[in-house]
């Protein structure tokens, strides 16, 4: 049986903290699936084709990462895809706290799906995509938070 793992996420936009994650990540399964989640809460500032656009050509090279948006509860398109873990980024202790909460509701959800905590490198600890969107709003050169690849 394949090992799939969803990566979900709005990547509004991506950072190079999502991407070090993923790097990590993509040899511990079979399949990574980076889900671009389309939240009906949330303004996003990119386009879901913008986001999953980025994405893809990033890994392009990488046959084992695939990039989609989803709608939904995360634990019913793990379902669709056939996807046994979610694979959550890890900044701070107080990431984890709230990203135990939503795990802990997914296990409720769904049993057969596990959530799989992986740290961000140091170096990327203070890139968020709130962050970047507020430096791109006020004119600064994001360069540094972002891959080369995403551009607007």
């Amino acid at each position: 049986m394949q090992r799939i793992c969803l990566f979900p996420g709005t990547f509004d936009p991506i950072t190079l903290g999502h991407v070090d994650v993923i790097k990590r990540a993509v040899s511990l399964f079979d399949k990574l699936v980076i889900g671009v989640g389309i939240n009906s809460s949330k303004q996003p500032m990119f386009t879901v084709e913008q986001r999953t656009g980025w994405i893809k050509e990033i890994f392009k090279d990488d046959p084992r990462i695939e990039v989609t948006g989803y709608e939904g509860l995360t634990v019913h398109f793990c379902q669709e895809i056939g996807a046994k873990f979610i694979l959550r980024g890890i900044r701070y202790v107080s990431d984890f706290e709230y990203e135990k909460a939503i795990a802990d509701m997914n296990r409720m959800l769904s049993q057969e799906v596990e959530t799989i905590f992986l740290t961000c490198a140091p170096q990327f600890s203070t890139i968020s995509s709130t962050i970047v969107r507020d430096v791109i709003r006020n004119g600064g050169d994001v360069k540094l938070f972002i891959p080369k690849e995403v551009q607007f």
